[in-house]
């Protein structure tokens, strides 16, 4: 019958009683696969890790608007690094730079859990953390 009307036979559930076959265009069925195949590939994508850099002089003001970024983000589900900026001496100051980093961790009105404890790397402080 495929033959007659120039289509393909396409099994499509091999496993099941009797096994599910389609009439139709073999190039149709592999671009509507690969279509389903890309649109979960976006779909897993979605929750990722997030990062807010923050300096350890910035007002409050600015502090407070990157707590609520903070928030928008961990409600899309994502995890969120924490990249406290510290430049020229700051980086010795060690327990400064502590302070100022749970003084902001403070700012945060939703439940979080911490993912690692501080770490000085790079160009400042860095914590992870996510939604409880």
């Amino acid at each position: 019958m495929a033959n007659e009307r120039g289509v393909d036979l396409i099994e499509i559930a091999p496993n099941a009683n009797p096994p599910v076959a389609k009439l139709m265009s073999f190039d149709k069925y592999r671009y509507q696969k690969e279509k389903e195949e890309k649109k979960e590939r976006q779909a897993q994508k979605t929750a990722g890790l997030k990062q807010i850099q923050i300096s350890a002089r910035a007002a409050g003001n600015d502090l407070a608007i990157k707590a609520r970024q903070l928030e928008k983000f961990m409600g899309d589900g994502h995890q969120i690094e924490i990249q406290l900026r510290l430049r020229g001496r700051e980086k010795y100051n060690k327990p400064w730079a502590h302070q100022k980093l749970e003084e902001f961790l403070k700012m945060i009105t939703i439940e979080y859990k911490l993912l690692s404890q501080p770490k000085f790397g790079g160009r400042g402080l860095g914590i992870h953390l996510m939604k409880k």
